[in-house]
């Protein structure tokens, strides 16, 4: 694990530590039949028109790119990309370095709820215990996040068991080679190359031709970091990728809809 990846997990458990407890599946997937269906993230990025499929992200900064929009309002910029036809949002939940809350989550379930229709929501933050997946469908996601090469695979287990009790889909995310056969061995339907190495947080879109090619062929495979152009999305796209997780470009974007919609032209 890169040094700065080991510093934001350190800090994740500390933060979680004093609101852990059992929640055991039984629990989640009661939760699951209480609460309305959130719509299918995994289906969303299963496109038959072969287009690209965009996850566009809400994040106010990040370490490697510092500040990027400080006082962008969430629901505000989920109306832009959804407008643009995003096949889904990734909705940064980590204050301390990425500048969201679970809060931004929650207010832009609540308006789609009030502007249908919603469109799927991945919980993107550094995830180490259920009670995060509880969290996660309580505030409206349909998808967590989870970082194979952050944790171990008894926490992996146990994260993936949390997300299908709750009706939550789970996005592997993998950066080398025994990363993928450790995210396939978890049963994983979903898996993203972060093509960011954040030991040096040098980006190379040729992790994700190098890397995509493994996975099964049922397997939905997504490119992250460092999508800045329609270049970049056919790039990947021509790798295998049927979606791309998209942030700090659409963040600074005068124009985010005409980015999203270049990226889907691809």
């Amino acid at each position: 694990m890169s040094d700065k990846l080991t510093e934001i997990m350190a800090w994740k458990r500390q933060e979680i530590a004093a609101r852990i407890r059992p929640v055991p599946p039984a629990e989640l997937a009661e939760l699951h039949a209480a609460l309305p269906r959130p719509p299918s993230f995994a289906a969303a990025l299963r496109r038959p028109d072969g287009k690209l499929g965009v996850i566009a992200e809400i994040k106010r900064r990040s370490p490697s790119a510092g500040a990027i929009a400080a006082g962008v309002s969430a629901p505000e910029q989920a109306m832009k990309y959804r407008l643009a036809e995003a096949s889904a949002l990734s909705v940064l939940t980590d204050e301390k370095f990425f500048g969201g809350t679970l809060d931004d989550l929650v207010a832009v379930a609540a308006r789609f709820r009030a502007e249908p229709p919603p469109i799927p929501c991945l919980r993107k933050d550094f995830m180490v215990h259920p009670i995060q997946v509880r969290e996660a469908r309580e505030a409206g996601a349909s998808a967590i996040l989870i970082i194979v090469r952050a944790l171990e695979d008894r926490e992996i287990a146990v994260l993936h068991e949390a997300a299908q009790a709750a009706g939550l889909d789970a996005l592997f995310e993998i950066h080398n080679e025994s990363e993928v056969t450790r995210a396939v061995r978890h049963g994983a339907r979903i898996i993203g190359v972060n093509n960011r190495d954040l030991a040096v947080f040098k980006t190379d879109l040729g992790l994700s031709e190098r890397l995509i090619p493994l996975f099964p062929h049922d397997v939905i495979a997504v490119s992250e970091s460092g999508i800045f152009t329609a270049a970049d999305a056919a790039r990947v796209k021509a790798a295998g990728a049927q979606a791309v997780l998209c942030g700090e470009a659409l963040m600074r974007a005068t124009d985010p809809g005409a980015l999203i919609r270049d990226f889907r032209s691809c």
